[in-house]
């Protein structure tokens, strides 16, 4: 084997062994808050749901599941995904707080329940308020100026919403406080970015989310890119079709010019270069016979490579991907990895625009993000 493999199989090995390691500290601590309110809790009665929990999301997706069963599991993990990163912050503190008092002097008993009991009331506030920002988006709007002519059009208002990662959490509810609002901008053109689906296809057939989906309409038509996670489900050809159906495009490594106005680019997501045997095209590639008098909108799901989009003749480049974290402190992380993880960036002549994502992946919460809507408002500053 060779060392890059072993090198693989060993942090593999070490994320597993930690993350195992962790829900052994968050279920210690579970063990003792319960014992300490209710003497003689049976240890195994906790011990049991915490491995399914923490497993969940794993072991949901074996083939040899029922299918309900298989899907328990993913909704249960998914949910536990965001208690067990926030109890991994707040139990060392409280851990820390149960020793120093009881180092002063303060019944343990007490200090342990006290404790336990903030820490729970905590748990629940930020699920409490994330579960409403989740489920509450808001309409972002950027207005923005590109000097070009666009078939004697001075302005255009373009939708963009990313990751809306429809699956066994996220459905037509959350569809159906995406239409009305969409529909209130009243679009030239509708982007979605990436990540329509959660990975696997199954649930968008099984609840007919395409029937909601495909009421996305705007004058200049409503195009789609492929995202990680449609590659990570593996039912990318099933999914371009049924979206094609929809009167929805697909662009993988192409572009259109809806009404000879605008020029409308969508690449491969970066998963291509691993997972598609085709890879996808560099920018400059993709953008070689396009008419570089009309604006150029680019859609690439994950955002990378600006200097090199802008040097390309990109106007305007949307994304999504991040989720901006998701739930703090995480947009902390996704803000040293990307040059912008959220929001807008001006590079030269190009308009850079990151969305924290209409859906969730994982649990349906959202802290420092809200679930969003984009709203680009383009003024064109070229002439007729």
């Amino acid at each position: 084997m060779r060392r890059g493999g072993l090198r693989g199989i060993a942090t593999v090995v070490v994320i597993v062994a930690v993350y195992l390691g962790l829900n052994a500290f968050v279920g210690w601590n579970a063990i003792v808050w319960l014992d300490s309110w209710l003497p003689g809790y049976p240890a195994w009665a906790l011990w049991i749901p915490l491995a399914l929990a923490a497993l969940g999301y794993l072991v949901g997706r074996l083939k040899f599941l029922p299918a309900p069963v298989g899907r328990g599991l993913k909704v249960f993990g998914a949910y536990y995904i965001g208690l067990f990163e926030y109890a991994v912050l707040l139990l060392p503190v409280a851990d820390l707080v149960v020793w120093l008092c009881y180092a002063n002097g303060a019944p343990y008993k007490m200090t342990v329940e006290a404790t336990g009991f903030v820490v729970a009331v905590l748990l629940l506030a930020c699920f409490a308020w994330g579960t409403w920002n989740a489920w509450t988006p808001i309409v972002r709007r950027y207005d923005i100026d590109v000097a070009k002519a666009a078939g004697g059009r001075r302005r255009l208002d373009i939708v963009l919403v990313s990751d809306l990662h429809l699956g066994n959490i996220v459905g037509n509810r959350h569809l159906d406080r995406l239409l009305p609002r969409v529909a209130d901008i009243k679009p030239d053109l509708i982007l979605l970015a990436g990540d329509v689906l959660d990975d696997v296809i199954e649930p968008f057939v099984r609840n007919k989310m395409g029937d909601k989906l495909g009421q996305l309409s705007a004058p200049l038509g409503v195009y789609a890119v492929l995202g990680n996670h449609e590659y990570y489900g593996g039912h990318i050809e099933e999914y371009v079709g049924r979206m094609a159906a929809l009167g929805i495009p697909v662009l993988r490594d192409e572009w259109a010019t809806p009404g000879g106005i605008v020029q409308v680019v969508g690449r491969k997501d970066k998963s291509a270069e691993a997972m598609d045997p085709e890879g996808r095209k560099p920018v400059a590639e993709l953008l070689a016979g396009l008419d570089r008098a009309l604006p150029i909108v680019l859609m690439d799901h994950q955002p990378y490579g600006y200097a090199v989009a802008a040097e390309a003749g990109v106007d305007i480049l949307v994304s999504g991907h991040t989720h901006r974290g998701q739930f703090a402190p995480n947009h902390w992380i996704t803000r040293r990895i990307f040059e912008l993880d959220w929001g807008y960036l001006r590079k030269g002549k190009l308009h850079a625009v990151v969305s924290s994502g209409f859906g969730t992946w994982g649990p349906p919460v959202r802290l420092a993000s809200r679930s969003e809507i984009v709203h680009l408002s383009v003024t064109f500053t070229g002439g007729a």
